[in-house]
């Protein structure tokens, strides 16, 4: 029986990447595939939820994918993160982005990177669980269910 492993594994193996520190990586890096990462999560469980037409999975997946409920998140998790997680944040909210969000404060935008970096960050560190779980836990302390 073939051993179970995950999307990272496989893409590293089947595509020849090799091995890096992330820690080396800009928090703009972090959160360019943080974000579909998180994204991915959301669209998998919109869709787990039930087979709907994609104009209206589409509008449940945005309504948890856009800054302002990003912010929302990250700032129900501050007390949840590591040491380290916290400091990835930090370093994904003060990047210097060249880019802004259509319907949210630079601040809430700022803080949303913050989050896609965190969620990039244990992404590319084999951490879904980890990932899941805060997912999880920032939905459950906002209140809002998918």
């Amino acid at each position: 029986m073939e051993e179970s492993m995950t999307i990272l594994e496989a893409i590293k193996r089947d595509f020849g990447c090799g091995q890096v520190d992330i820690r080396t990586y800009s928090p703009l890096t972090l959160a360019y595939i943080g974000d579909a990462i998180y994204d991915l999560v959301i669209r998998t469980i919109v869709v787990e939820r039930g087979n709907r037409s994609a104009d209206k999975l589409h509008k449940k997946t945005v309504t948890y994918v856009n800054a302002r409920v990003q912010a929302r998140m990250i700032e129900a998790l501050e007390n949840d993160l590591t040491e380290e997680e916290t400091a990835v944040y930090h370093r994904g909210r003060n990047a210097k982005s060249y880019s802004s969000a259509k319907n949210a404060s630079v601040i809430e935008y700022r803080k949303a990177t913050g989050l896609e970096a965190l969620c990039g960050y244990l992404y590319l560190q084999g951490q879904q669980e980890r990932l899941l779980y805060l997912i999880r836990t920032a939905i459950e302390k906002i209140n809002m269910t998918i």
